[in-house]
């Protein structure tokens, strides 16, 4: 590997050497929305860059090629497993390989700070040791399959509110030991070939110009030697990106490198030296994913082929929590009828929204996985309940649509079908449409209405639309949006229109939208619907509905979940409640059916006031798109949920210890400094609904012996545990230790494993336990230091169920 590399750098420096100082400023800055520029004359390709977390969405931001949607990062998390995390990296790298893409803009390290952060089911975990071990997996296996993966955001981007200007103002034992440690630990086990900096400032310094965080912390005290790129237009200013340690300006044409930089250089702002070390940074990274001839790539062979499909249900069903299992209700058994109720039980919530989004080329509901391991003697029984989404979805049924797009003087560029009423492009258009050619989108059509009465459309975006259905036109002016542009891209208004249509009545219906361009938003974006609601039905009419299905049923299984307007990019949770009357909807079917198993269909936490009263609550987290296949395993027990919470929930939202997620004048005071997430909860007086660790799964396990054997050569030592699973069944366990000082008594997590066994087997884990895990940064110092004090090692089933605990004598002075 050293010679391999060695060679590689030889590659790199003739190439560097190759280039004046215009072509290497141009090398640093986005040719378009997703690439660099290739330089033909010293063999470099054009690097492609792509989201996302959990599926690779390529440079079109549409359905046209469909991308394997994973389940959600707190999901991959639930599993506790880095191995699976590594599986999870080499299949999007595969997937990465097929769609030409070089860069995976992921994994997202950030951590749980808040329950009200909105854009959590894409990070990991509240525990920066969970959160950089599985990281560090999902990193090793995309650069397995050749493919640079690119932890973000760099760093303290744990919330939405204002994200692109807040300052975080946050201690520096509280920096080192939460919010950096993720990006250590991943830096030093995986060696990332890229790096996202952060839209946001920490005290003072916005990210893409952070020296003391890129230069001095992430280069020269961990030794990472990739490549940094910003996020989505967070390079603000030449000089300061430059010298702070920014490698790549993102997205072009517009940057604030490329002939600006060049410039700077030659007024003396910004040294050559500097330049060439960006250059060198990017022409590094080219060569390691094969984008630069004749340097031998990382990866010279691709791995084995990974069928996508099973390894999405794999993570699917490895990731779900039972939370609550009373009766032992669950599995479900043989039973002669099942009431399935919920929305979201027909048209889940598979992924979160914002650049995590990608577009599966199928989506398994629970009502088609049920029906899929259903025998004939079982009947499923199917009802809506309450509909939690606040906005109308796009036309789909009944509608049949072509879009159009057409440039300057009403020139047709592209034609093609719409399966549904949504336009969703961003940086590059569909057909080989340039950015800037696209001067209008028609889309045309008819609808046969199935029902009488009143039908709402919606056209949901913004800037200029014409809406006609039949001879009238309903809508003819501009949406003007309000607050960030980015968060009116991705949640556009709502506009609503009524029309009164006979069942079997064929309309016809047109839509036609000026392209409108934001000067805030310099990236070319597309993006609008048109929304159709049936004629309404009762509300209350749905709820009863359901309830008598569960009272009929042997057991009742409720789905509920969040919406697109609750959690997604660009903006915080404002509540922890579940949207519409799903509340009551679980509340009633209970009371109709002692034997009610809740399925929360959620990427972080929510509240849950009926939670005792239902029999059973699995979670489900957004679980990709064979959630409902991997579900239907977990119910029927064909599979058990073997997931752990990475992340505590609280009863209420106002129990929690950290909710402040909104700059005060601009900035956002980390005031909980080191106490975050459960570590927070051991000091207050109130317990969680549940604690972080926390799962029961489908047997029981006893915890036998724990033995330390100290080695400070290479940590701490190792713990060596014992577990027997005392149950009927195969199953999974997490074994979690905790590490707790006599100066500070609260216990963080040192170390975990995942073990199987089969009734009555016992499983011996030899678990290392790391010398982080007990160390502290000193801020006076500046460095780590290892508490003199004794210590326990504190061993269980979570942070609140410990089962063994082991004394370990602290170093000597």
């Amino acid at each position: 590997m050293a010679n391999h590399r060695a060679d590689a750098e030889a590659v790199v420096e003739k190439a560097l050497a190759a280039l004046d100082l215009d072509a290497r400023c141009r090398l640093l800055a986005g040719q378009d929305m997703w690439s660099l520029p290739a330089i033909p004359e010293i063999g470099l390709a054009s690097l492609v860059m792509s989201d996302g977390p959990i599926g690779v969405r390529g440079v079109h931001w549409s359905p046209e090629d469909p991308s394997i949607a994973l389940p959600s990062p707190t999901a991959l998390a639930a599993t506790w497993d880095p191995a699976l995390a590594r599986r999870a990296g080499q299949l999007l790298a595969q997937e990465a390989r097929r769609k030409g893409v070089h860069m995976l803009l992921a994994p997202t390290l950030n951590l749980h700070r808040s329950p009200l952060g909105g854009r959590h089911f894409e990070c990991y975990s509240e525990d920066p040791l969970l959160t950089g071990a599985i990281g560090a997996a999902y990193v090793t296996g995309v650069q397995e399959g050749g493919v640079a993966a690119t932890p973000k955001h760099f760093v303290a981007n744990d919330s939405e509110t204002d994200r692109f200007t807040v300052d975080v103002r946050v201690s520096q034992r509280a920096l080192h030991e939460l919010y950096l440690a993720p990006f250590e630990t991943v830096v030093e086990q995986a060696e990332p070939w890229a790096l996202m900096a952060a839209y946001n400032s920490v005290n003072g310094v916005t990210m893409t110009e952070h020296s003391a965080l890129q230069n001095e912390i992430l280069r020269a005290r961990w030794g990472f030697d990739g490549a940094i790129v910003s996020d989505w237009t967070a390079a603000r200013n030449t000089v300061s990106a430059a010298v702070g340690g920014l490698d790549i300006a993102m997205p072009g044409p517009q940057s604030v490198f490329g002939h600006a930089l060049a410039e700077a250089v030659r007024a003396g702002q910004v040294p050559a030296e500097t330049v060439e070390q960006m250059a060198r940074h990017v022409l590094r990274l080219a060569a390691r994913v094969g984008a630069l001839a004749g340097a031998p790539p990382e990866v010279a062979t691709a791995p084995a082929t990974f069928n996508g499909d099973a390894l999405a249900r794999e993570i699917a069903q490895r990731s779900i929590v039972l939370l609550r299992n009373e009766s032992g209700v669950l599995p479900l058994g043989k039973v002669r009828r099942i009431a399935l109720i919920g929305q979201t039980a027909d048209q889940p919530r598979a992924l979160g929204g914002g650049s995590a989004q990608v577009f599966p080329p199928h989506t398994v509901s629970p009502l088609e996985g049920l029906r899929a391991v259903l025998d004939a003697d079982t009947e499923l029984v199917y009802a809506v309940g309450a509909d939690p989404r606040v906005k109308i979805p796009a036309a789909k049924e009944g509608f049949d649509l072509r879009v159009q797009l057409y440039g300057a003087a009403d020139r047709l560029l592209g034609e093609h079908p719409l399966p549904e009423a949504a336009i969703e492009w961003i940086g590059e258009f569909p057909d080989g449409i340039g950015v800037g050619e696209l001067h209008r989108v028609v889309v045309t059509g008819t609808f046969t209405s199935r029902a009488t009465g009143t039908h709402t459309l919606a056209i949901a975006g913004i800037g200029p639309f014409r809406l006609t259905v039949g001879d009238v036109t309903c809508f003819d002016d501009a949406i003007v949006p309000e607050g960030d542009p980015v968060a009116a891209f991705l949640q556009p208004p709502e506009t609503l229109f009524e029309v009164e249509l006979a069942a079997g009545q064929q309309v016809s219906i047109s839509i036609t939208h000026t392209v409108t361009t934001l000067p805030e938003m310099p990236i070319a974006f597309e993006k609008f619907s048109l929304g159709h609601q049936e004629p309404n039905i009762d509300p209350e009419a749905l709820i009863e509905e359901a309830v008598a299905a569960a009272a009929a049923a042997e057991v009742a299984v409720v789905v509920v979940a969040t919406t697109p307007e609750v959690e997604s990019e660009s903006f915080d949770r404002t509540s922890l409640s579940l949207p519409g009357r799903q509340d009551e909807l679980v509340a009633r079917v209970a009371a109709a059916n002692p034997r009610t198993v809740v399925v929360v269909n959620t990427g972080s936490p929510v509240h849950m006031p009926w939670a005792t009263d239902v029999a059973a609550i699995l979670l489900t987290w957004f679980p990709g798109q064979e959630g409902g296949a991997a579900l239907a395993d977990v119910l029927m027990g064909r599979a058990e949920p073997s997931g752990r919470l990475p992340t505590t929930w609280p009863v209420h939202q106002d129990d929690a210890p950290v909710l402040n997620v909104t700059p005060t004048d601009g900035a956002l005071a980390y005031e909980e400094d080191i106490y975050l997430g459960y570590r927070a909860w051991q000091r207050l007086p109130t317990a969680p609904a549940y604690w972080f660790g926390h799962g029961i799964g489908y047997t029981t396990w006893e915890y036998e012996s724990a033995a330390f054997a100290p080695d400070p050569a290479s940590g701490l030592g190792t713990l060596t545990v014992t577990v027997r699973n005392t149950g009927d069944r195969p199953g999974r366990e997490t074994i979690q230790t905790y590490i707790a000082h006599s100066s500070q008594p609260e216990r963080r997590l040192a170390a975990f494993a995942v073990v199987e066994a089969e009734p009555g087997e016992t499983a011996e884990v030899a678990i290392p336990i790391p010398r982080r895990a007990a160390e502290s940064w000193d801020e006076a110092t500046k460095t780590w230091a290892l508490p003199a004090t004794a210590y326990d090692l504190l061993t269980g089933r979570s942070v609140a169920d410990i089962r063994l605990t082991t004394a370990v004598q602290g170093p000597h002075a």
